[in-house]
């Protein structure tokens, strides 16, 4: 059994032996933690947010420095968006040079050392790229030499000013929890979490962190152990609870077995795993300042589809769910009715399955049997099968009783493509049978799949016909891609015609 580090407002297990780490490593921490529901700005846009600043106040400085000058000078503003482009040119020169004096780095942003000199340096060669242009496009007699003055100063003085306003912003947001990191559930040993406190996770990493599990003392031995992690479903169902984006591991870089027993058990929940520093190469990166100190943790776990992938693939179910219950509502209401004239019960059969990630959900289909299975014993159809109706038997042949299933795919349960979603109970059964069987969980399950389309579309009696049926999802989904989610519809379509399994 893990040791559960919980935080206010976590579940926690009274009857579990729990370690207290809410407040490790808070004292190395500059920040405070607050939790409070309200509208974050996302990590990730904070140096954008800071480069994009620059270059507003250093077109703004174009602008006012060339109307000044010339108004003091009696002329007029006629120039403005003449000088307002020179302050764009400038301003794209500045970001990129900042850039590579890393200004815009999270830690010095967060640094209360003065950084005006590297402005100043960085604001002086922006100037020197801008007379450059000028020259090379012969347009210096075009600009007035005190106007260039006056955006230099301007330009200068406001980026100063911005920086300190935004340094003391960003700190205050970060205290206030409005800075939203990557939702992570946090594993690892005592020694190696002290080090992380929550707000260093988002501070050095971008990291939100939603739960933090403790492991033993033991570390591999334990990891190991029968009834360890391996079969915690305890360990999973809170990893899977906490909403997480990715799942993050604090352990030491010099145990590999630790790491590689760990992995074993996290290869069930379709989240990228990362290897955060260890204490040793920890002591190095708070030394460095060259590179984001959130490149340095180490992926040992890809998701199985990038959110590109997901984006995709969910806007394809989308336009051909959509498209599919407008073309055939005309045949799902002719066989609603024509099922409640031929038997007493409901028209639309619902049962629970596992769905993306193993969270259950509840699928629909149109009636096919006179019995309602769900739970701890559901039996699967034969030939023959005195359960099935009359029409449930020709709706069965011809797939018409998943159509109700387009309504899960626009609900987001299940994909058009993906493994075929089975009973609780038969994930129950075959997963202690079959290996690597809750690895079809790492993709939403589907109307049809890959499976399907070579054959394996009805019951699967036999143990054997599970596992080749598993070993075609498990081949999907290290294949996916969309033109073989497109590729797999058509065969659907002709697989239709030859019924075959389908009972």
């Amino acid at each position: 059994m893990v040791q559960c580090v919980c935080y206010p407002g976590h579940d926690t297990d009274p009857g579990g032996d729990m370690t207290d780490l809410t407040n490790a490593g808070e004292s190395t921490s500059v920040f405070a933690s607050r939790s409070r529901l309200r509208l974050a700005v996302p990590f990730s846009l904070i140096e954008p947010l800071f480069a994009v600043l620059d270059c507003a106040i250093i077109v703004a400085a174009g602008a006012i420095g060339g109307i000044a000058y010339q108004r003091a000078l009696g002329g007029t503003a006629e120039d403005a968006f003449f000088y307002a482009g020179l302050g764009l040119v400038a301003s794209l020169a500045y970001v990129l040079v900042a850039h590579s004096l890393g200004l815009y780095r999270m830690n010095q942003l967060l640094d209360d050392e003065r950084d005006g000199g590297r402005v100043w340096a960085g604001w002086c060669l922006a100037v020197l790229v801008l007379a450059v242009v000028l020259f090379l496009f012969k347009s210096g007699d075009d600009a007035s030499r005190g106007s260039v003055l006056c955006f230099f100063a301007i330009g200068g003085a406001g980026l100063l000013v911005a920086r300190w306003l935004g340094k003391r912003g960003l700190r205050s947001a970060l205290v206030a929890g409005t800075i939203r990191g990557r939702r992570a559930v946090v594993i690892g040993t005592q020694g190696e979490l002290a080090q992380f406190a929550k707000a260093d996770l988002l501070a050095r990493f971008g990291l939100h962190e939603a739960d933090r599990i403790t492991l033993p003392r033991e570390g591999a031995a334990k990891l190991s152990a029968p009834g360890s992690l391996q079969h915690d479903d305890a360990l999973m169902k809170r990893i899977r609870d906490a909403a997480a984006e990715e799942i993050v591991l604090a352990l030491s870089w010099a145990g590999p077995q630790e790491i590689e027993a760990l992995l074993a058990r996290l290869r069930v929940i379709p989240l990228p795993v990362r290897l955060l520093p260890d204490r040793a190469v920890s002591t190095v990166l708070r030394r460095q300042t060259s590179m984001p100190q959130r490149l340095y943790m180490v992926e040992v776990q890809p998701a199985p589809l990038s959110a590109l992938d997901r984006l995709t693939k969910r806007l394809l179910d989308i336009v051909v769910a959509a498209t599919s219950l407008v073309v055939l509502m005309p045949l799902l209401i002719l066989a609603a009715v024509a099922i409640k004239l031929e038997s007493k019960g409901p028209v639309i059969f619902r049962q629970r399955r596992h769905g993306f990630n193993g969270k259950p959900f509840v699928i629909y289909k149109l009636r096919s049997m006179h019995v309602q299975e769900d739970g701890g014993a559901v039996v699967q159809a034969t030939k023959q099968d005195p359960r099935v109706t009359r029409l449930g038997r020709l709706l069965r042949q011809t797939s018409i009783d998943e159509l109700p299933q387009l309504l899960n795919v626009l609900r987001g349960h299940m994909s058009i493509v993906g493994p075929r979603p089975h009973a609780l109970v038969h994930d129950y059964e075959y997963g202690a049978m079959i290996a690597n069987y809750a690895y079809r969980h790492h993709v939403k399950p589907g109307i049809t799949g890959w499976a399907q389309v070579h054959g394996y579309r009805g019951g699967t009696p036999q143990l054997e016909l599970m596992k080749q049926r598993i070993s075609l999802d498990l081949w999907y989904i290290d294949n996916w891609s969309l033109m073989l989610d497109i590729y797999i519809m058509f065969r659907t379509a002709f697989e239709l015609i030859r019924p075959r399994n389908a009972y």
